[in-house]
């Protein structure tokens, strides 16, 4: 259990208002992340459109739509991550 002194250290790291500056962010998971999302979302769209025409049933359409959206995103997100990391 913590004392009250370490507990208050905690929220004092930066006392003088510098933590925007000092923050650290996850943008290199984020693109690992999006890097992997993209090409599984692309796959799975994909078969997931070739059951819908075969099958015929609507839940792969929605299947489909889903992984699309899913694609789509990460697309879009490894731009705006390719966008912040070269400014």
């Amino acid at each position: 259990m913590r004392g009250a002194g370490e507990e208050a250290d905690m929220w004092q790291r930066h006392p003088d208002g510098s933590e925007p500056v000092n923050a650290h962010s996850a943008l290199r998971v984020r693109k690992i992340m999006s890097a992997i999302a993209l090409p599984v979302a692309l796959v799975g769209a994909i078969c997931f459109a070739v059951l819908a025409v075969r099958s015929g049933r609507e839940v792969w359409w929605w299947e489909t739509a889903i992984a699309a959206a899913v694609a789509v995103f990460a697309a879009v997100d490894l731009g705006v991550l390719h966008y912040r990391t070269r400014r």
